[in-house]
């Protein structure tokens, strides 16, 4: 007899299934494998207090200038997030406030047209003090130490410090030191260290043409005593850390950008009724003889580069008072300051290999990690796969390197933590995960 109208058949067919159903879930969870996600620890190293010696590139410059929101995304400031689960303690930078977040100002993607980037300064929100252009005082501890515009050379010159209106802001009213005493001061347990770019990079940059402390060449052999000097003060308490290598300074997209080719098709564009006419871009360099031509004029040559602000300079085919097109005669050629001629990019790779042979040596002598730049970002500069989206080192577009064709956008600061973090778990057989690459942004469109 049905109980409420009910089948006992069925009843008893649904306890089964019930049963079968709940020893099946048993079944599948005590299967399921146990996965290990490994435990972030320090290995080796102490990050209890992290700090970073450098430059531009420490500090979050980018696009031309420091800015809070470039201060936020530099590289240290990402490892030290992923060094805080490892027993990292507080890492302090000196960003401008919410009040003056554009800082010393910066370059912004205002449009595209046909074709050519447009590019504008931003100017509102500035951390001005006064109209020296003296930057709003920052004095509390920081641990982020990076100086726009340091060199290594120059660490060791205590008038740089008033000089540099970025070192300036850190210090108290009138007080001058070195960069060396002021990194000195500040304790650690662990440190990165990434100086000497500016020791070439103001050389390159400059055309060559040297115009005061910050465009010249740092003597090769004071380079590496200078190095050693900094390594022996930052471990002189046994601490451990990482160095990296100085990138091919003539592969940024300030100096691959705008080429000899396409500023002759340009030219040819622009006056098409003389196109015919229009066959060489003729530059100044004080070591050629050429036949026919004044001497220290010759036409310009693929191995010669251009520097990224001949772009948006406007001088191309610009007539002087008699009438002669700048840069395609070689009675009106293109100035030193804007070609990085094809013997000065020459020197410029020899110093760079030079200081990379003594950073290798000096972090195998004081037994640090290292991180080998110059070769990552050859590597960026054609382009690589980062969790399936490619970036490269190309000028806007492949999102690694900012509006100033020099400095590291976000993605390009996401991109250096990694290379660290992957070189000091090698070291020091510390497990810090890494940074999620596609988190960050690279150059931002309108």
């Amino acid at each position: 007899m049905a109980i409420n109208g009910s089948n006992p058949k069925k009843l008893i067919e649904m306890k089964r299934f019930n049963l079968l159903y709940i020893f099946a879930v048993l079944f599948l969870f005590a299967c399921k494998p146990n996965i290990d996600t490994p435990q972030p620890s320090a290995g080796g190293a102490d990050f209890t207090s992290y700090i970073a010696v450098g430059n531009s590139l420490t500090a979050g410059f980018a696009d031309g200038g420091l800015y809070r929101e470039g201060q936020k995304v530099a590289f240290p400031n990402l490892m030290a997030k992923q060094m805080e689960s490892a027993g990292g303690g507080e890492f302090t930078s000196p960003f401008f406030d919410e009040q003056h977040a554009n800082g010393s100002g910066y370059l912004r993607l205002a449009a595209i047209n046909e074709g050519s980037p447009v590019l504008e300064s931003v100017t509102e929100n500035l951390a001005y003090r006064d109209q020296e252009q003296r930057l709003i005082k920052y004095t509390d501890p920081i641990q982020n130490l990076g100086i726009p515009g340091m060199r290594l050379d120059l660490a060791f010159y205590a008038p740089f410090s008033q000089a540099n209106n970025f070192f300036e802001r850190l210090l108290p009213d009138g007080e001058q030191t070195t960069y060396f005493d002021f990194v000195a001061e500040h304790e650690h347990t662990f440190f990165s260290f990434w100086l000497g770019n500016n020791d070439v990079l103001g050389y390159a940059t400059a055309g060559g043409v040297t115009t005061g402390p910050t465009s010249v060449l740092t003597d090769q052999s004071q380079f590496a005593t200078l190095y050693d000097n900094f390594l022996t003060a930052l471990t002189a308490g046994g601490q451990k850390g990482i160095v990296a290598t100085i990138p091919d300074v003539t592969a940024i997209p300030f100096f691959t950008t705008v080429t000899i080719q396409a500023l002759l098709e340009g030219a040819k564009a622009a006056s098409p009724e003389n196109a015919d006419q229009i066959e060489n871009i003729f530059i100044q360099d004080e070591n050629a003889v050429v036949v026919g031509l004044p001497p220290g004029v010759r036409p310009a040559t693929d191995e010669d580069l251009v520097v990224l602000p001949f772009m948006s300079a406007g001088l191309l085919g610009k007539p002087n008072s008699a009438g002669i097109p700048y840069g395609l005669h070689p009675l009106n050629p293109v100035e030193d300051q804007y070609i990085l001629d094809k013997s000065e990019a020459s020197t410029v790779q020899e110093y760079v290999n030079a200081y990379n042979e003594i950073i290798k040596n000096a972090a195998d002598k004081h037994d640090l990690a290292l991180a080998d730049v110059y070769s990552y970002l050859n590597e960026v500069k054609g382009g690589v796969l980062v969790n399936g989206a490619g970036v490269s080192a190309t000028f806007i577009t492949g999102g690694a390197i900012s509006l100033d064709g020099i400095h590291l956008t976000p993605k390009g600061n996401a991109l250096i933590a990694n290379l660290m973090i992957k070189a000091i778990n090698e070291k020091y057989g510390a497990k810090l995960s890494s940074v999620d690459v596609n988190h960050y942004s690279g150059v931002r469109f309108p």
